[in-house]
């Protein structure tokens, strides 16, 4: 039996579009570089996400790139070409098996696409910048841009044809619609930059392009959320100020949801807004009548209600539902005490995951919490 000081993980959320989620648990999108070479959808990733999805409100896959230059990751499954959507269909049917919707997150990766893994290491954005490598990326041209908003609506379809509920434009991270919004890495001054206003010019035409392809090939109410950062460390990155501006911009848009992408869920602002608050607190306030997901370090459910109570409608998991496939039972159930936070390197065949996520797990110290396991 649910203790009763959880039971508001399992209210029921509306989302704006009238989508109704069984609960307020999300699978947070994380990068796992599985899908296989072709960019394809791997048996590895449909097996990896079927452990980890049942019972869920919302089910948030990996980012999938829009179009070939787009790709920001290893292994990364596409959302473009007929040849995905086979992949693309098994994936939407494995997450929605526990009752979860199904969410496809698209992106483009801009000046952080790996120049080993762009087609012929064009890497673009919206301006020329120098990479961590020394070299520059390549500024759009206009048309190239408009091309790629394109791109962003041919995913759409794609993804509706697959059979998902929705898609979340990936806007966080540092990657292309964020770079156009950012005054550090958007420098033209043509109509795609300027004042922070003229900055959003391009991720609003993503969203409107988006929800364009979602009215024309949707027979059903459709899932638009979008994800962003609400902040940058660069002196002429984005502030929360910043940030309340494009969120006043997407509350206008009604989409189905907000996703604000933080590594701790209570940290407080570094510049703009009020220092004292928590971000989720004030970004909640800004955004209307939007649901807001909360996620970053949340492991516990004492954690994730306490997300709701900064005004999150729902909490997203991401490190811990890899360590702790049954969380939202054991919740459920009443068996909180139950629930893994560490992990053994044993564990791997246990927790369904996938050669190339376990080397980035084991490889990358005090990412995950893992521990040698007991000596029998």
């Amino acid at each position: 039996m649910t203790n009763a000081k959880f039971a508001k993980l399992f209210d029921k959320v509306q989302l704006n579009d009238g989508i109704t989620l069984q609960n307020r648990i999300v699978l947070a999108p994380m990068t796992h570089s599985s899908s296989n070479e072709d960019l394809s959808v791997s048996d590895a990733e449909l097996s990896y996400y079927e452990r980890r999805t049942g019972k869920l409100g919302l089910a948030i896959t990996a980012v999938a790139h829009v179009m070939p230059g787009g790709i920001g990751f290893q292994n990364q499954f596409a959302a473009f070409g007929e040849e995905n959507l086979p992949g693309l269909t098994k994936l939407a049917t494995s997450l929605k098996k526990g009752g979860a919707k199904a969410v496809l997150q698209i992106f483009h990766a801009g000046i952080q696409g790996p120049r080993a893994l762009v087609p012929n290491g064009d890497v673009v954005g919206p301006s020329a910048i120098e990479l961590q490598d020394g070299s520059q990326s390549r500024e759009l041209s206009h048309d190239e841009i408009e091309s790629i908003i394109l791109d962003f609506g041919r995913a759409t379809e794609l993804a509706i044809r697959a059979g998902f509920d929705g898609v979340e434009i990936h806007g966080a991270n540092g990657y292309l619609i964020q770079q156009f919004f950012s005054g550090w890495s958007n420098r033209r001054e043509d109509k795609w930059g300027g004042s922070v206003e003229q900055r959003l010019t391009f991720p609003l035409a993503v969203v409107d392009e988006v929800q364009r392809a979602a009215s024309e090939h949707a027979k059903t109410p459709f899932i638009v959320g979008y994800r962003f950062s609400p902040e940058e460390p660069q002196e002429e990155g984005l502030t929360m100020d910043h940030t309340f501006t494009l969120l006043k911009a997407l509350a206008a848009k009604n989409l189905s949801y907000l996703h604000v992408s933080l590594m701790e869920y209570n940290s407080k602002p570094r510049r703009g807004g009020d220092l004292e608050r928590t971000r989720l607190e004030q970004i909640v306030e800004v955004s209307g009548n939007v649901p807001v997901i909360g996620v970053g370090g949340v492991h516990t459910p004492e954690q994730a209600v306490e997300a709701i109570e900064l005004g999150a409608a729902m909490v997203a998991l991401g490190r811990e539902l890899i360590v702790e496939p049954d969380w939202v039972e054991k919740v459920e159930q009443g068996q909180e005490a139950d629930i893994a936070v560490t992990l053994t390197t044993a564990d791997q065949n246990r927790l369904v995951i996938p050669d190339q996520l376990w080397g980035m797990i084991v490889g990358l110290p005090g990412w995950f919490p893992v521990v040698e396991p007991a000596a029998e």
